[in-house]
């Protein structure tokens, strides 16, 4: 198909997708064709009769299937962003599809015989740093991918990655119809409470499904603004309900799915030897094992609990006062946290949102980004978008563009929930052979019906979390695209993210950018004041509810059922031996748990935030003890060793030359108010 968009050269800058010319029947005709010339890109690789050294066999790999990746990051996109049904009945079609394709990679004899042959000889090869961790890495993916398998073994092993894609697929959509369908319509009798910014959403999301008054949906912010203000507990209790049972409509219900997933990938892990799936999965993470995790937790769980019983006892104070129910119920606990809040710190989300609108938080982390490391952000309203609500910008450094960015921020019909960071293109080469990164960043943040959406602290943090995840892909500096940027251990990958948080609170930025939408006065001191003096406040609940996820997820695959689990049951009795407070629950419970199901990327892995979070409140230390939040000489060192280190060195010796020394917990404990518990 020479027309196919798919399979030609684009023209536009920067290789960037021509979006207005890409349709879903593209994508099976193209990644029929791509298979078959990646296929013969190997075979070529394969066949080579020279004697197989880094550059005709590991160089040769890594630098084969770029058209194939590219498609496949569009269609991944696409999917999450756009998710029309033409887009997930190609989803469902392809991931089956993909996932066999990348095993036979992985399984092929020939091309593993050359890789293993070039693996033993590493010493004698005079590789520097970046070739010795592409020639590990590719080594370690195959022999994890079963390429030291034989006979039935070796073709089952494939049947599981092929059934697996299938499946998690099947299981994420499920979560995006339920997601979709549900919408709770408000009259003029159901608002009271609400402030302005949460009336203007749910009137937006009325208008959009052309209905009349307001209308909530399942987007997160949306949720929380109604469970924090809203005083109809019935209509709190009815959308908690619906927002936590995603993955349970009788018409689409994922526990089974859940429980074929977790049988495949336990039999998965036994036939490359592995006693579970979570042996398997930490083994290519910074923690190791989970015992390391469980240590970690150790230190969080008790304390955790302890102020979370405290801050219940708060909250019946209140409900006392205000006249409200004392029988604490979950959809019970935001509004009456809020009223706390209020009253202890003098801090009300509907007096700080004014002061974090969309467009100058956007603002603000841009000049964090510019005062760090250099770089500016000119807004490319002449390249095509999938949509209207998203935007584009050429990053520059010094003349010099290093990549492109998009933010796509606000929620609707078909796109995933949640918020994350994704790539069209990454990054790889140096000088002239440099191929940019081309980065986006997905938000669910509800889109005021007019004027600019105003954010809560909350989603400010949100905001720069996944542009610290941009960052890391636009800032690497790598040769190979597998070492590339994002593409380190889980537990490391959320650094970047989880320390540029930081910066959203830095005096200088907010006295820059956090100015009232109406006034454009800047936040008062004693707002700001106010709002780190809160930081700590109901941390009990947030950490239960973090840690009760991940220790479930964590025990989850550690079980070695050669049938699966009733994720259900699993779900009930696990709360019940952690003492999981019944008023707190989970981040995300087991039937909509996309982290955990949609695919294997955090599968034994959810509790890579709080790992990354030890990290991240070690690193923002060295800047607080400089005395200066942009330090030039350290944000250089933060730049070379983790912004633009990628996997080109190991994490543990790149942070450690970042911070002088290993790192400890206990900064982390310090910032979520947990040490003196």
């Amino acid at each position: 198909m020479s027309t196919n968009p798919l399979l030609a050269n684009w023209d536009t800058p920067h290789q960037f997708p021509p979006f207005d010319q890409i349709d879903a029947a593209h994508f099976v005709p193209a990644f029929e064709a791509l298979f078959a010339a990646h296929q013969a890109e190997l075979d070529t690789i394969a066949a080579n009769p020279a004697a197989p050294d880094f550059a005709n066999t590991v160089a040769a790999l890594a630098q084969s299937g770029l058209l194939l990746e590219r498609a496949s990051l569009l269609l991944d996109n696409l999917s999450a962003s756009v998710g029309s049904d033409a887009l997930q009945a190609v989803e469902r079609d392809m991931a089956p599809r993909l996932a066999a394709h990348h095993s036979s990679v992985y399984l092929n004899a020939a091309l593993f015989a050359r890789l293993d042959a070039v693996y033993r000889e590493r010493a004698a090869l005079g590789l520097d740093e970046e070739q010795q961790r592409l020639l590990a890495r590719l080594h370690r993916n195959f022999v994890r991918a079963g390429a030291r398998l034989d006979g039935a073994a070796r073709s089952r092993f494939a049947a599981i990655v092929s059934r697996l894609a299938e499946l998690q697929t099947a299981f994420s959509q499920n979560v995006l119809a339920d997601e979709g369908e549900y919408v709770l319509p408000l009259g003029e009798q159901d608002i009271d409470g609400l402030p302005g910014y949460v009336l203007d959403a749910a009137r937006n999301a009325a208008t959009e499904r052309g209905l009349d008054g307001y209308a909530l949906t399942l987007s997160r912010s949306a949720v929380i603004g109604f469970l924090t203000y809203s005083t109809r507990r019935d209509l709190r209790e009815q959308l908690w309900r619906a927002w936590t049972s995603r993955g349970e409509n009788p018409a689409r219900v994922n526990a089974p799915l859940a429980r074929e997933i977790l049988a495949l990938r336990t039999e998965k892990a036994a036939l490359l030897g592995y006693a579970s799936y979570a042996d398997y999965a930490l083994e290519d993470r910074m923690a190791g094992k989970p015992q390391a995790v469980y240590d970690l937790l150790a230190q969080v769980w008790e304390p955790a609990k302890q102020r979370f019983a405290a801050e219940k006892v708060m909250l019946q104070q209140e409900a006392a006062r205000q006249g409200l129910p004392q029988d604490i119920q979950p959809w019970d606990w935001w509004l009456l946290a809020e009223k706390v809040r209020v009253a202890r710190y003098a801090l009300d989300d509907a007096q700080i949102k004014p002061y974090f609108s969309l467009p100058r938080m956007q603002a603000a982390m841009f000049d964090v980004a510019g005062r760090l490391f250099g770089l500016q952000f000119a807004p490319r309203d002449d390249l095509p978008r999938y949509h209207p609500d998203v935007r584009v910008w050429e990053v520059r450094r010094d003349d010099t563009v290093v990549g492109l960015f998009i933010g796509d921020n606000y929620a609707r019909h078909g796109k995933r929930g949640g918020a994350w960071m994704h790539l069209f293109q990454q990054q790889s080469g140096k000088g002239t052979d440099r191929v940019l990164p081309i980065v986006i960043n997905n938000n669910n943040f509800a889109k005021a019906g007019s004027g600019p959406t105003l954010l809560s602290f909350d989603d400010v943090r949100t905001l720069f979390h996944e542009f610290g995840h941009a960052l890391h892909g636009l800032l690497s500096d790598v040769q190979y695209r597998l070492l590339s940027g994002p593409n380190t251990p889980q537990d490391y990958v959320e650094l970047p993210s989880q320390l540029l948080e930081n910066w959203a609170l830095v005096p200088e930025v907010l006295a820059e950018h956090a100015r009232h939408v109406d006034s454009g006065e800047p936040i008062p001191p004693a707002l700001v004041a106010a709002i780190k003096a809160a930081s700590t406040f109901n941390q009990g609940f947030e950490t239960v509810r973090y840690s009760a996820s991940t220790l479930i997820d964590l025990a989850l695959h550690q079980r070695s059922d050669a049938d699966g689990v009733d994720i259900l049951a699993f779900e009930a009795a696990e709360r019940t031996r952690l003492g999981v407070p019944p008023e707190a629950g989970m981040n995300h419970r087991l039937p909509h748990f996309g982290h955990v199901f949609s695919d294997d990327y955090y599968a034994a892995g959810y509790y890579v935030y709080m790992w990354a979070e030890v990290l991240e409140a070690e690193a923002f230390a060295a800047f607080e003890e400089a005395g200066n939040p942009f330090d030039a000489a350290l944000a250089a060192k933060l730049q070379r060793y983790i912004y633009s280190a990628g996997d080109a060195r190991e994490q543990r010796a790149a942070f450690r030359a970042f911070r002088g020394h290993d790192p400890q917990a206990a900064p982390m404990l310090e910032k979520r108010g947990l040490l003196a518990v």
